[in-house]
């Protein structure tokens, strides 16, 4: 049995085990709809609704027709099939005061229950910041606080997120859509995802995305970063995956495995910026996906911990960063269709014991999509961030029994997530489709109990 395959969930998923946690009053652990080549966007139909204006719900329909996924305007009658919703999908965009709010109940108290296993609720609204005046602001802020509640509702492994579409946006949402839609958002749940206007090119073919672009990797040789190369193969991309020198025969390993290329470099390395520069404008003239994965941890509590595992630390998962995007935008490698993500984690928005020098970094990463993603605009690139939870790896494996099942518990679908997960958030942010998806930091948590 591989150490990180959940045990809780395989016997929960049994009918014995189901009674037995049942009586007993313990968590529901589903596996997963996950994503795989062809896969339909939805099982079952979706049920899309909204208030007043509506102004994202031709959208909505337009996007379900295109995938070939069925959209009702009312619940379907009792005794028509299974009766069970692969999406609830509600356009709350037109709500301007707290008084309307109540729409919210009205259409979510009797369909929420209908939603199939790994099913979907989406909530849509504008910006606050772009609302008419103060109660429209304070009615579209509500909405969080709705659809984090309500995420946290739901069963068999479905999820729940709220898209804010500023204004002028609405072409713009499609890919986010179809990702939040789909069995690629499987471990994403109490999300806030912000749809601007941006430079974005619908892909000749949803399956290949990425054909035709080049994708650069960082810590690409297995785990994480191995998932994230393999699905922008998979997307079309030709991926470049980079780790250090003595990863070289993994590294190797990845890139034949997905017909890219392999370059070992050390990411921290006084000449390392120039030298990923100039390979990319030798090779390919430029790059239009990055991906900053490559991170380490060095745990001690601050009273214990040593300037060489705090530096080691910051190098790696910050401070290189910086200097190759310094290096990358110096250089002009990054154009119109550009996109950059990086990874951080939930430790750096709620911090954890023993992991000052970790929080740090992975706030500051957060700082670097904060700072960047206005002057990437300009570009027509994006920046955005990943912020993973507890994910099925190697370095979980080896914790504590009890530490890995507290963590695996610990959130709304009571599991881990799998590399996969991180990989199929970044390569939403990294589609060219996603224009419109700039300075988001979202979550690959299973909407996790700790950090907001």
């Amino acid at each position: 049995m591989s150490p990180t395959e959940d045990r809780y969930q395989r016997l929960t998923s049994t009918p014995p085990g189901r009674f037995l946690s049942s009586r007993l009053g313990l968590p529901e652990s589903t596996p997963l709809r996950r994503y795989e080549p062809g896969q339909s966007l939805l099982e079952s139909p979706a049920l899309i609704g909204g208030f007043a204006e509506r102004r994202l719900l031709s959208t909505v329909e337009r996007v379900l027709q295109s995938a070939g996924a069925t959209a009702l305007s009312d619940l379907p009658a009792e005794g028509s099939g299974s009766g069970k919703l692969g999406a609830v999908v509600f356009d709350a965009s037109g709500i301007t005061a707290s008084e309307d709010l109540i729409a919210l109940r009205d259409f979510f108290s009797p369909s929420i229950n209908k939603i199939a296993a790994s099913g979907r609720l989406i909530v849509l609204g504008t910006p606050p910041e772009h609302a008419a005046d103060r109660r429209h602001h304070v009615a579209q802020r509500a909405l969080e606080g709705f659809v984090r509640s309500a995420a946290k509702e739901l069963r068999h492994g479905a999820t729940g997120n709220l898209v804010y579409v500023a204004p002028g946006a609405e072409d713009d949402l499609e890919s986010t859509l179809r990702f939040l839609l789909s069995s690629k958002s499987a471990y994403v749940s109490g999300q806030v995802v912000r749809v601007g206007t941006g430079e974005s090119s619908s892909p000749k073919d949803w399956e290949k995305p990425q054909a035709g672009r080049i994708a650069a990797v960082t810590g690409a040789s297995r785990g994480i970063g191995e998932a994230i190369a393999r699905t922008l193969a998979r997307d079309g991309a030709h991926v470049i995956v980079i780790d250090i020198p003595q990863q070289g025969e993994d590294l190797s390993r990845v890139a034949n495995a997905i017909g890219g290329a392999a370059l070992a470099l050390d990411i921290t390395a006084d000449d390392a910026p120039a030298a990923l520069a100039a390979y990319l404008q030798e090779r390919h003239g430029g790059v239009d996906v990055v991906v900053h994965n490559a991170g380490i941890t060095r745990d001690r509590t601050v009273a214990r911990m040593k300037p060489e595992r705090w530096e080691a630390v910051l190098e790696v998962n910050l401070s290189a960063q910086e200097r190759l995007n310094d290096a990358l935008l110096l250089g002009d490698l990054i154009g119109d269709g550009g996109r950059v993500v990086t990874v951080s984690s939930i430790g750096g928005i709620a911090g954890n014991r023993g992991q000052t020098n970790y929080g740090a970094s992975k706030a500051g990463v957060i700082g670097i999509v904060e700072t960047l993603a206005p002057e990437l605009a300009q570009r027509g690139a994006t920046i955005n961030a990943v912020a993973p939870g507890f994910i099925e790896t190697q370095m979980t494996a080896s914790m504590p029994l009890f530490v890995r099942e507290g963590g695996r518990r610990m959130n709304s679908l009571t599991q881990g997530g799998l590399p996969i997960d991180v990989a199929e958030t970044i390569a939403w942010f990294a589609s060219p489709a996603s224009g419109g998806v700039n300075g988001n930091v979202v979550r690959v948590c299973g909407q996790s109990l700790i950090g907001a």
